[in-house]
């Protein structure tokens, strides 16, 4: 595993947040940390995520958001109260076993807070070692539902699968009598996904089938007739992998891109060429891209990010460093108060309001409505309509830990 450590400090993100949300912040960074602890000693946090491995181009991503977070949250200073937080950096490859045992070393090495998780799969194994010896687990990019509610020590900074199939369901209006097919490979990516839209828009009232293609599959005008001859009022794609282009292309060719409209998730830039001709004439759902939302949170991550342009998981990292500033505020190094002080938190983000919910830890977002133009390697995307936080709730969930 990479190791690297650094002395950082935070502060509020209250302290540059809009004037309608200053009722909800915290303290500014010159108040003591409330929770008691030495005053002048570090607070250690642990960052555990991706810095290779399939998923690094998504951590990358977030610790740029993180570092562009702290700067935000602490107005440069650097230091909340009179402490310094010491942020101890970790390389999990996307593999839960390495992830597991970096955080119980960063735990034995006395780190109160273990932030990131790229993977859901890392996600779901860190969680209940936060738990077992109590300490503060703030989850990144992992989308995965599981962990909302998965005990009171854990937190997400990210958006969850539920919030993404929100918003899908938010193109064709009320769901009720109408028909719904998911494409999707064969496997446990196309099952999690069918799953989803079988629980979110099946439940609203549409009636959800699927046609499903083997992962290895090349050949896709016979997956084109069969979503043809569905004549669905939505379809939702969900696809991994280097066939992509190909499966776009021939969707598009046989017409289906034309004859209904056809919804799936807006990934990193760097994908976007994919699509092809195709995706003018797709509906993209959005956790975010640059220019989704024009927040003071968002210029002042544009100003530290390399290259001046944010992505998907920009907004993951940057609102994780303003949780582990609220929580170091409200709790010092006692981790009861940190959690107290996270529950019902409300500030700006990014993406622009959010709350994290008191009863399970989801985290209230806003989510995009998104379409693409260009070609070749040019292309941009515009927010079509923006879905408030309470708009794309998941269910409130009882607290398993």
């Amino acid at each position: 595993m990479t190791v690297r450590t650094t002395r950082r400090v935070f502060s509020s993100a209250a302290t540059m947040m809009a004037a309608a949300l200053v009722a909800t912040a915290c303290g500014s960074p010159q108040d003591t940390a409330s929770g008691g602890g030495d005053g002048a000693a570090p607070v250690r946090v642990g960052l555990v995520y991706s810095q290779s491995g399939a998923l690094a181009s998504y951590g990358k991503q977030y610790i740029e958001g993180f570092r562009a977070g702290l700067d935000f949250a602490t107005r440069g200073t650097g230091k909340v109260g009179d402490r310094a937080i010491e942020v101890t950096e970790v390389d999990d490859a996307g593999d839960p076993a390495k992830a597991v045992s970096a955080a119980k070393d960063l735990i034995g090495r006395g780190t109160k807070i273990i932030a990131g998780s790229t993977s859901s799969g890392v996600a779901l194994q860190v969680a209940p070692i936060a738990a077992q010896n109590k300490v503060l687990f703030v989850s990144g990019p992992a989308a995965t539902d599981a962990v909302t509610g998965a005990n009171r020590y854990t937190f997400r900074s990210g958006r969850q699968s539920y919030q993404d199939v929100v918003t899908a369901k938010s193109f064709i209006g009320d769901p009720t009598g109408k028909k719904v097919v998911v494409f999707a490979q064969d496997g446990a990516f196309g099952d999690a996904n069918e799953a989803a839209v079988k629980a979110v828009i099946g439940g609203a009232g549409a009636t959800v089938s699927s046609v499903r293609a083997p992962a290895s599959a090349t050949e896709f005008t016979p997956f084109a007739s069969q979503i043809s001859a569905a004549k669905p009022d939505l379809l939702f794609v969900a696809w991994a992998g280097t066939t992509a282009p190909a499966m776009w292309q021939t969707l598009d060719q046989q017409g289906v891109l034309s004859a209904t409209t056809v919804v799936t998730g807006l990934d990193i830039r760097a994908s976007w060429p994919t699509f092809g001709a195709a995706g003018a004439k797709i509906s993209f759902l959005s956790h975010w891209f640059d220019g989704a939302a024009d927040t003071e949170a968002a210029k002042a991550a544009k100003a530290k990010i390399p290259g001046g342009a944010l992505d998907l998981f920009h907004p993951d990292g940057f609102a994780a460093a303003q949780m582990v500033v609220r929580a170091v505020e409200q709790g010092g190094d006692d981790v009861d108060k940190m959690i107290a002080g996270l529950e019902g938190w409300s500030f700006e983000g990014v993406k622009g309001p959010m709350t994290i919910r008191a009863e399970d830890h989801a985290l209230l977002q806003p989510m995009f409505q998104a379409k693409l133009a260009g070609s070749g390697s040019a292309y941009t995307a515009t927010t079509q309509k923006s879905l408030t936080g309470d708009e794309t709730a998941p269910p409130v969930g009882q607290m398993k830990g």
